[in-house]
């Protein structure tokens, strides 16, 4: 069984290299690399083109954007241009252990109703150091990365997870039909977290291997851990989701933990010097809801939203 490999791609010409060798290194699990260049200035297409001259066993299919219209919009042209049961999307700045996808295949096919599946995302300056062990969204509005800064010896078990992270996640194509593909309004940032979302909703699964490793080099396109395009961004984002996703009547039972969490929120980025910018998002975020369409409410999910309400409390006390 093979995937198609979606790979976005802006500015990150001195990714490529590792990322593309260590997809040849299993080739064997590879139909297909589609790689969508966001308009980059670095040189990228050109060395994408010279590198499907080189010796790669699957064909390359480069898609190019004349800007950069987004993490959301680039991938879901790969996703909708693949033609494999199974799409793996990855950032530029990964490098893949040799059995990654492997795992990945054998994971998301051990059980019915699994929507993605997420890789073990390791620190790739610091090899001992977990990046992202699957991604949780709490009551406050805040996305988790399980397992950070810890040792690569954690997190050992599969698990059912909120989100995955589409930095190096395996997705079945299928589902995307039903629930929808990436919101293109999210642009970047919290947009795997909306996807997971709404495959909960429909009740499938979002799932962690342990056994699929990703060395993860982390903010290689926006450039830093913060900065004052991905604060703006990730807190407009953090209006969006809720409001898209949630009822009117879990929005209003969540109301309040929401605005604390938004507080606390604020009051760590004014610590970092990024509190403006942070506001600017949140109101940002708050002007633009005429444009998220809302996920619509199905009685026959009503369960559903039960479980995912109780996932939101019990993911504050994960780490």
């Amino acid at each position: 069984m093979k995937v198609s490999v979606v790979i976005p791609n802006f500015n990150g010409k001195h990714f490529l290299n590792n990322c593309l060798t260590s997809l040849n290194n299993q080739e064997e699990f590879i139909n297909e690399v589609i790689i969508i260049d966001n308009g980059s200035t670095d040189g990228s297409q050109k060395f994408i083109k010279n590198k499907i001259k080189d010796n790669f066993n699957f064909g390359i299919n480069l898609i190019e954007n004349e800007e950069n219209l987004g993490f959301s919009t680039a991938v879901n042209q790969g996703i909708k241009d693949s033609n494999c049961e199974f799409v793996f999307l990855i950032n530029n700045d990964v490098e893949l252990d040799k059995d990654c996808i492997s795992n990945l295949i054998k994971c998301i096919n051990s059980e019915e109703g699994i929507f993605s599946v997420a890789s073990k995302m390791i620190q790739s300056d610091n090899r001992k150091l977990i990046d992202d062990a699957g991604d949780e969204y709490t009551i406050l509005g805040w996305t988790k990365k399980i397992g950070n800064n810890k040792n690569v010896s954690s997190y050992k078990d599969s698990r059912e997870i909120f989100s995955s992270c589409a930095g190096a996640a395996l997705y079945k194509k299928t589902i995307f039909d039903e629930i929808g593909y990436f919101d293109e309004n999210f642009f970047a940032y919290m947009e795997d977290v909306d996807i997971g979302y709404r495959a909960m909703i429909e009740g499938y699964k979002n799932v962690y291997c342990p056994n699929a490793l990703v060395f993860h080099i982390g903010s290689g396109t926006s450039g830093s851990k913060y900065n004052e395009f991905k604060i703006k961004l990730a807190a407009r984002n953090n209006i969006f989701l809720p409001y898209k996703n949630m009822p009117i009547l879990q929005l209003i039972a969540n109301f309040l933990f929401l605005l604390v969490g938004f507080f606390i929120k604020f009051l760590f980025f004014l610590s970092k010097g990024y509190g403006n910018d942070y506001l600017d998002g949140l109101f940002e975020g708050l002007k633009n809801l005429n444009k998220i369409k809302r996920t619509k409410y199905k009685n026959k999910n009503i369960k559903n939203y039960f479980k995912i309400e109780a996932k939101l409390i019990l993911n504050l006390f994960k780490f």
